[in-house]
């Protein structure tokens, strides 16, 4: 049986208490950005399928696959397993007002 999606823990450095509330939003911002990128993959996979309508296939499946999309989405941006947030995060911070945090 396969456990429920858990999101890795992430490293114990304190970085994240040290953000200035700028930084901390861009961050939050990022990987929102990340999660939707992964969302629309994960959907444009999954309308490439070939399979029938079937009644195993049908709205209440589909409605529980956009969740399960969802919330895979949200814990691979939270873990920064891809790294486009934290890309994204980076090129942007350049553009913050007194930005010598990392």
């Amino acid at each position: 049986m396969i456990g429920p999606l858990v999101p890795p823990a992430r490293p114990a450095s304190g970085a994240s208490e040290t953000l200035s509330p700028e930084r901390r939003e861009l961050r939050e911002a990022a990987e929102g950005f990340e999660a939707i990128m992964v969302r629309r993959m994960l959907a444009s996979a999954r309308a490439s399928s070939f399979a029938e309508d079937t009644p195993l296939t049908g709205g209440g499946m589909k409605q529980f696959t956009a969740m399960r999309d969802e919330h895979l989405a949200e814990i691979v941006a939270g873990s920064g397993a891809l790294g486009f947030a934290r890309s994204i995060e980076e090129q942007l911070a350049q553009h913050l007002q007194g930005s010598g945090e990392t």
